[in-house]
């Protein structure tokens, strides 16, 4: 349950919350940000469910143009970590191989003498060691060899060769272009996390909004009289800023660096889950404001406000970025 009684206390408040958002900007202008150079990854914590982060973590350094976050990111857009997914061109299991390219290029990741498609065991593994076979192929093309990989995986090697790089097929190049910008929000930070400069505007969108009744499914158009849910509020805060987010909040998730507790800024998109082991299980979101609160839309029956952020659910958080 999201409570807290804000009483005759809300104007001093949102005051207090004003003077943090004023914070922002200065601060923004002060951090570095980015991850720290070199070929050394770690998994940011909880972004990957933990029965696969040691796969992704071990296999995901197999070669030079891979590493385990940007493994993390092309499975997560493949299947969203779901096992069990298949498309409608008969792409099967985690990682989305369709049943020639896994016949041909499938391996036995868990030993067990077998070849499962639907096994992440064994799936994950050959997700990595095909996509460092496809580097290989595709080494001579011009471009970068991370994006020619990924390119290669998603439209074949051949059409890399082709046009000389990423082939200039709408969904090839959205696949790469996503799957490098998400990449960041797997990867653990070497140094602390730029705020986002938009933070401020997002926040004093989200104000602006206290006191709107909740609405499941609610995005705050006019077919929804203006009302939101809790991940339509947030992607409509940052949609105001410039910043466009993924509708659901699971997927918001992923929507850049995942700054620790202690670390928070205004701004910061707070996230809350049923099951703390799985990104997948994030069930809410709302807006840091700072002074350990958030503004959330927080059920049906009742309107967006102030909570508390230190819950039991509490998962995580992350720093949107451009892009």
């Amino acid at each position: 349950m999201w409570l807290l009684g804000v009483g005759g206390g809300l104007g001093l408040f949102a005051a207090f919350v004003a003077f943090l958002v004023v914070g922002t900007y200065i601060v923004s202008a002060n951090l570095l940000g980015g991850a720290a150079g070199g070929r050394s990854v770690t998994l940011a914590k909880g972004t990957v469910p933990t029965a696969y982060q040691g796969l992704v973590q071990k296999w995901g350094n197999l070669c030079e143009e891979l590493n385990p976050a940007l493994l993390a990111a092309q499975l997560y857009q493949e299947s969203g970590w779901r096992p069990q997914a298949q498309s409608h061109a008969a792409a099967q299991g985690i990682a989305q191989f369709i049943p020639e390219t896994w016949a041909a290029h499938g391996i036995d990741g868990d030993g067990d003498g077998s070849r499962d498609v639907w096994n992440p065991k064994d799936a994950i593994p050959s997700a990595a060691s095909y996509d460092c076979k496809l580097a290989k192929y595709v080494k001579d093309a011009p471009g970068d060899g991370t994006e020619n990989m990924l390119a290669a995986y998603n439209a074949g090697a051949y059409a890399v060769i082709q046009y000389g790089g990423v082939p200039p097929y709408e969904e090839t190049q959205n696949y790469v272009s996503t799957i490098k910008k998400m990449e960041q929000s797997f990867a653990a930070k070497k140094s602390r996390v730029e705020p986002s400069k938009q933070s401020a505007g997002a926040i004093y969108y989200a104000q602006k909004k206290l006191g709107t009744p909740y609405l499941w499914g609610g995005d705050g158009t006019p077919e929804d009289n203006g009302r939101f849910d809790c991940s339509g509020l947030t992607k409509a805060a940052y949609a105001s800023v410039g910043i466009e987010l993924p509708r659901v909040a699971n997927d918001q998730w992923n929507s850049g660096p995942h700054p620790k507790r202690d670390e928070l800024r205004p701004g910061d998109l707070v996230f809350f889950a049923t099951d703390l082991e799985d990104p997948r299980s994030i069930d809410h979101v709302g807006i840091y404001v700072g002074g350990g609160h958030m503004i959330d839309a927080p059920y049906t029956g009742a309107e967006i406000r102030f909570d508390p952020i230190d819950t039991p659910k509490y998962f995580g958080a992350t720093r949107p970025t451009d892009g």
